[in-house]
């Protein structure tokens, strides 16, 4: 037992006086910005947070680039942290970095627990799978929650580019007045199509910006929106009549996507019902009965 106290307060002294050295490499210049703009004392004493987040992402930097990994695996973290909508080529190491963090955060938390802490295995599995585990369940939520919004989103979004291109207005310049449009609404959907506009003016095809489109999204709607387009321009067929029989598409699966949802809503209720209202029903129904039964039944029935 001590054994295993001396290790993980040794691994929790290692990894700190790691963080507070690198903490301290990286932040000892003077902030040269701050200086120019004259902040003031007061400003200076504040604790700003974006500020704390940019020195920890530079000492998180080096962490990450310790553990080993592949190729492929930094390509496959890479294009699941776009399409969660971090586009930084830092953010796998950054990713790396915070899993080894937690690691070493969750070490120290499970050798401060006496059942766990007689356990090595224990010790040594449940810090690494669930440090390994967290990152990875919060990218695959920011996955999912950005594809619902590009989902929900298209149909406006082809609404808009009918009006624009039957105004007169070409696709590419029809996409990005959409983004300027929805930026409020839909800011992923935006992000998304200003991409588009970027690769197409730095003279990539237009089908290669399509198609890059729909793998940066993964979103099925984004896919087909693409390959419909990519059609049109190759057979030279009408843009706007295709927009408006895809927009009308898209309008029917969304509204055929509500109608699944609130099908579904009465599947979903049962849980909540059965564990937490229903034994309250239960309790205010028959509780007075019970009590009755217990104040006046049970002494008459051991009186006999």
């Amino acid at each position: 037992m001590y054994l295993t106290w001396i290790i993980a307060i040794a691994g929790a002294l290692v990894f700190l006086a790691l963080y507070l050295a690198g903490y301290a490499l990286f932040m000892a210049r003077p902030n040269i910005e701050d200086r120019l703009k004259g902040s003031s004392l007061a400003k200076q004493r504040r604790f700003d947070w974006l500020k704390f987040m940019r020195r920890s992402e530079k000492v998180l930097r080096p962490l990450g680039e310790m553990i080993p990994r592949s190729p492929e695996e930094m390509s496959r973290q890479e294009r699941k942290l776009t399409q969660a909508g971090i586009r930084r080529r830092d953010a796998p190491l950054l990713l790396y970095g915070v899993k080894l963090t937690l690691i070493v955060l969750m070490f120290i938390v499970f050798a401060s627990i006496g059942p766990v802490r007689s356990n090595i295995l224990l010790l040594i599995v449940l810090p690494i799978f669930i440090g390994a585990l967290i990152p990875d369940m919060v990218v695959s939520r920011l996955v999912q929650g950005r594809k619902e919004s590009l989902r929900r989103a298209l149909p406006d979004a082809l609404d808009l580019a009918v009006v624009c291109v039957e105004a007169g207005l070409g696709l590419d310049q029809s996409m990005v007045r959409i983004g300027q449009e929805l930026r409020t609404v839909y800011p992923s959907l935006s992000d998304e199509l200003n991409l588009y506009s970027l690769e197409v003016n730095a003279g990539k095809k237009r089908s290669d910006a399509l198609r890059n489109l729909g793998q940066r999204t993964d979103v099925d709607d984004f896919k087909s929106f693409a390959a419909v387009l990519i059609q049109t321009d190759r057979f030279g067929t009408s843009i706007a009549q295709a927009l408006r029989v895809f927009a009308d598409t898209m309008r029917t699966k969304r509204r055929q996507r509500a109608e699944e949802h609130a099908a579904k809503m009465s599947v979903k209720l049962i849980p909540p019902l059965v564990l937490f209202i229903f034994p309250a029903i239960f309790v205010v129904m028959l509780g007075p009965a019970v009590i009755a039964i217990i104040r006046d039944l049970l002494p008459w029935i051991s009186q006999q």
